[in-house]
């Protein structure tokens, strides 16, 4: 998904479930030593599984209201969606500028033996996020928005994105870290 295109609702549920797929064999295939690495004041592995389910979940709630409350409560996008490009562009531009996880989003010390457990959970909120886009009209992706901590308003499409997106980077961020590699 690199190209400057709005991507379709298919096409965002197999890069989604590419992206939350290729994490959790990455972390599956850890030893203790790799898993539980990271360079003073990084997270390991671990602690990057953790944070993205704590980034998917507040989404299946979300996904799961009517869009009625939606609208009520987040409003209406007052302009068209970003490209996948686009998205990322303003996401690695807020990392640049300092941009970090906060809140509820950051993750708790995570040990080896929680690895399995983690895996299984982060499967279960890709499969329900899966489920809840896919009942989801591709007008409806644009119309409405979720907020985002660092990015502001998003629409629904972009938060997808954004997601897609997450994944990538912190599958990259535990390769570099952990010296992991998905071969």
């Amino acid at each position: 998904m690199s190209s400057d295109i709005i991507f379709g609702k298919e096409s965002i549920v197999t890069a989604l479930n590419k992206a939350v797929n290729d994490v959790n064999n990455l972390v599956k295939g850890m030893n203790k030593d790799a898993f539980e690495f990271a360079p003073q004041g990084k997270w390991n592995a671990g602690q990057q599984l953790d944070h993205l389910i704590r980034s998917m979940k507040p989404l299946n709630l979300a996904y799961a209201l009517p869009v009625f409350i939606l609208r009520w409560r987040f409003g209406k996008a007052n302009r068209p969606s970003k490209t996948y490009s686009g998205l990322v562009e303003k996401y690695e531009s807020k990392l640049i500028g300092g941009g970090r996880a906060t809140g509820q989003f950051i993750p708790k010390a995570v040990a080896y033996d929680e690895k399995d457990k983690l895996i299984a959970i982060y499967e279960k909120e890709k499969r329900r996020l899966v489920k809840k886009v896919s009942k989801y009209n591709e007008a409806n992706l644009d119309k409405y928005i979720l907020p985002h901590p660092l990015l502001g308003k998003l629409t629904l499409r972009e938060m997808l994105y954004f997601t897609i997106y997450h994944n990538i980077h912190h599958q990259n961020l535990i390769i570099k870290y952990a010296g992991a590699d998905l071969t």
